[in-house]
């Protein structure tokens, strides 16, 4: 092993320390620690905590001391922003400053102040501006400094609060409750000058009772005045729960969570019986005068927008009266519109006439119809007519434009042709007209027709198209079968035919295979075909395949 010196660290000063050295410290360190030698001191004659860790008593190299300090820990004086002062605010308006009486050099050209140039002027661009002008010169604006506090500034809510502001809130109520005062001096002179005997109140302020309601309890409610806290609570404990009042699971349903039970309990009992003692939270919201309360919120509403000062909690009497007024006027107005309107137009006897039940009621006239639609008997419903010329025919035409319809397109009934104002072909029109659009009849169309033709009802009609169809069915149901059986030999013939050829390549040697001589000829598999298949198809665990 070495000596001690061989071993040796690098000093502050960049020579080496020896181990001797760096054990000599170290017990120094630890006898500071211990209270036996004494402690570090500063440039400034301050001594250093040695229980202070290593990482915040060293100063880093960039610092540039040579002996020990806590300088770098403490805030740089030469750093620190400079706070603005806790009472220091944004002065209110703008200071009256005096405007000067001739242009400065460098002020704005079109109105003279010094505080900004003309592209950030906000005056009228004048005509001629100040600078040659030299009439109204406006004053210089007011140009806040921007403040910056501390932590303590930033937070204090008081700062930049004039007492003066606060004064003028005062003085306005106190003129309210001087001005009450006088009022209630006046009437109690004249209740004294009528001879009648003022009131005795034990309390002055009986008359304003109304502001401290709030401090009173409730009944059902558990309310404290000082915490302003409220715990609800839907009913008074000595009343029936809801849930109680029928316990029929098929009932009205309560919700436990909000206490609510919307529908009537008893519903087979009318909900305005005396006997019922709860019908559900729904009907308390339409009982009473509830809906005329709406309606008198609403019309509060309306007149609100129109520029009338009312409110349903603020002055319900006045609101109340102004209801009534408008209601009274509402119906004038009508009345005298509807006579306005008979005067000038007439027509006030069909306001008299029979309600629409009797004008619109059955007839006893009897009218029988066909399954067609045509009147068998009694006299058919007269057409209703049009105000337009009726039963003029042109280009020797027998029906009128539009008696026709077909595929979207309007024609004439007589030719079928859909060219207005063409001239009329007759039968052979319809002939061609079939020849070209010739629509299928459904089968319901084509047995009324045939139903016509023959002079048959639909029963009989009916009846005879079942007989033949079951004779048809027969007789293709046979033919079916036999072309079955016969498309199922040709494919149990082609099916062996295949499997033989399989057999056959499979045997061969690979290398004598023919190419692609395994490609199957693709084409859609027929049931036939299919089923072939499954008769012929080799079934490798079946037991008997060998005896096949």
């Amino acid at each position: 092993m070495g000596t001690e010196n061989k071993m040796a660290t690098k000093t502050e000063d960049g020579q080496k320390k020896s181990r001797l050295d760096w054990r000599k410290e170290k017990e120094l360190e630890e006898a500071r620690k211990a209270g036996t030698a004494p402690a570090l001191t500063d440039e400034e004659g301050k001594d250093i905590n040695p229980h202070i860790p290593q990482y915040i008593s060293q100063a880093p190299w960039y610092y540039g001391t040579s002996r020990p300090t806590l300088k770098h820990q403490r805030p740089q004086e030469e750093k620190q922003k400079q706070f603005s002062a806790i009472n220091e605010w944004y002065k209110r308006g703008t200071d009256v400053i005096p405007a000067a009486t001739k242009f400065r050099k460098g002020a704005c050209q079109n109105c003279g102040a010094m505080t900004h140039k003309k592209k950030d002027c906000l005056e009228r661009p004048r005509r001629v501006g100040a600078q040659f002008s030299g009439e109204d010169i406006k004053a210089d604006e007011h140009i806040q400094p921007q403040l910056s506090f501390d932590y303590d500034g930033k937070r204090d809510r008081w700062n930049g609060y004039n007492v003066e502001d606060y004064r003028k809130v005062v003085d306005e109520y106190t003129k309210l409750e001087m001005a009450k005062q006088h009022l209630k001096a006046e009437r109690l002179e004249e209740e004294l000058a009528e001879g009648k005997k003022p009131e005795v109140m034990d309390d002055p302020d009986s008359e304003d009772e109304d502001k401290y309601a709030d401090r009173a309890d409730m009944p059902g409610q558990k309310f404290d005045t000082k915490r302003r806290t409220t715990v609800r609570n839907l009913r008074i404990r000595e009343d029936t729960a809801k849930y109680l009042y029928n316990l029929d699971p098929n009932s009205a349903y309560y919700d436990p969570k909000t206490r609510s039970m919307r529908e009537n309990p008893f519903k087979e009992t009318d909900a305005t019986a005396n006997n019922v003692t709860y019908s559900g939270d729904n009907f308390v919201r339409f009982s009473g005068d509830t809906q005329k309360m709406a309606q008198t919120q609403l019309f509060a509403w309306e007149a609100y927008e129109k520029g009338a000062d009312v409110h349903l909690q603020a002055d319900p009497t006045k609101l109340e009266l102004l209801h009534q007024e408008y209601k009274v006027k509402k119906g004038d107005f009508e009345q005298d519109k509807k006579i306005t309107v008979l005067e000038k137009y007439g027509g006030e006897e069909h306001l008299n006439a029979p309600p629409k039940d009797l004008l619109l009621a059955q007839t006893e006239h009897y009218v029988e119809y066909s399954r067609t639609g045509k009147v068998i008997k009694g006299q058919e419903k007269a057409v209703a007519k049009s105000k337009y010329e009726e039963d003029v025919y042109t280009n020797n035409h027998t029906s009128v434009w539009g008696s026709y319809w077909q595929e979207g397109r309007w024609g004439y009934a007589c030719c079928h042709s859909f060219v207005r104002n063409s001239y009329c072909t007759g039968e052979s029109g319809k002939a061609s007209s079939a020849t070209k659009n010739n629509p299928p009849l459904t089968s319901a169309a084509r047995m009324i027709q045939e139903a016509e033709e023959n002079g048959k009802t639909l029963l009989e009609l009916h009846q005879e198209n079942r007989k033949k169809g079951k004779k048809r069915e027969k007789s293709v149901d046979e033919e079916d079968e036999e072309d079955k059986k016969e498309k199922l030999n040709k494919a149990l013939r082609k099916e062996e035919r295949s499997q033989k050829e399989a057999d056959r390549l499979l045997a061969m040697d690979e290398r004598k295979r023919p190419y692609n001589s395994l490609k199957g000829d693709y084409h859609e598999v027929t049931e036939e075909e299919m089923e072939a298949y499954r008769m012929k198809r080799r079934q490798e665990d079946d037991p008997m395949k060998d005896f096949l």
